[in-house]
């Protein structure tokens, strides 16, 4: 096994793959060298086909700016410079050592920060205070540690989606509809009612993880009735709650907060019985 580590990069590589933290290019001592050589090496390498600003050109499409390549890892990123893309006209770049490959896609991450960042409309900083109170997501998801676990994590959400399709999905949570996420009413036969979240199920009971972050574990020879609702927990009434402005400011602070360091999640909520 092969390992090289550097100053700031906060990544291994393993048996020529490498295998990055999800976090912001590190601007601390000894990044520098590291961006510098990236920009070098893609400059000689990507550049007479992705174009100098990684947007695209004459020979390749954009590896910066277009959501299926900013949905792309880091490790995903190095087994295509290493093999490259036959089918698709892409050569690869063996001869490239592991910390080449590395400082180039280092660069990479330089070239989609500066794009994404260039085309947000909206503050993070109102953003997080709309998060955090009028429209509530911390209720259900966490951000960095804070917030809710009824929902997703979206500490890393803003790093594989656009802003357009945040703004999207906050707008129709309804219009892909996962089960996991999928809300449950449940009413016993002693006439209790529970609606939230399935987490597990078996042919004799059901885990509910209800709107208000408790976990209730019920035995189904005591359940009347189990309707599973066409629609997801998220609330679909954001376009009506919030204006587009504060859509804007919610949507940059998913992208913009998603770089930013996880410290220690917070404990899972109670577990009760019915």
């Amino acid at each position: 096994m092969v390992a090289f580590a550097f100053p700031g990069a906060g990544l291994c590589l393993f048996l020529g793959v490498c295998i990055a933290q999800p976090t912001q290019v590190n601007t601390a001592k000894g990044a520098g060298p590291v961006r510098d050589h990236g920009k070098r090496s893609f400059a000689v390498h990507c550049a007479a086909c992705h174009g100098l600003d990684g947007r695209g050109g004459e020979h390749a499409p954009g590896i910066v700016n277009s959501p299926s390549a900013q949905a792309r890892t880091d490790e995903g990123l190095a087994r295509i410079i290493r093999n490259g893309i036959p089918d698709a006209g892409m050569p690869a770049f063996g001869s490239l050592t592991n910390l080449q490959i590395v400082e180039l896609i280092r660069y990479i991450q330089v070239l989609r920060g500066a794009t994404r960042t260039a085309n947000l409309k909206g503050d993070p900083s109102v953003g997080a205070k709309l998060f955090f109170g009028e429209a509530r997501c911390s209720d259900c998801h966490m951000m960095q540690g804070k917030g809710g676990f009824i929902g997703s994590d979206l500490s890393e959400f803003g790093r594989t989606h656009t802003d357009g399709g945040i703004r999207q999905i906050i707008l129709q949570p309804n219009k892909v509809l996962v089960p996991r996420w999928q809300l449950v009413r449940i009413v016993t036969r002693s006439g209790r009612h529970f609606s939230g979240l399935v987490r597990n199920e078996d042919n004799f009971s059901i885990g509910l993880l209800s709107e208000d972050g408790v976990f209730h574990l019920l035995m189904k020879s005591e359940i009347a009735t189990i309707a599973r609702e066409p629609r997801s927990i998220m609330p679909d009434d954001y376009g009506k709650r919030l204006s587009s402005r504060q859509l804007d400011d919610l949507v940059s602070y998913l992208i913009l907060g998603s770089a930013r360091k996880k410290p220690a999640s917070r404990s899972a909520g109670a577990l009760t019985h019915r």
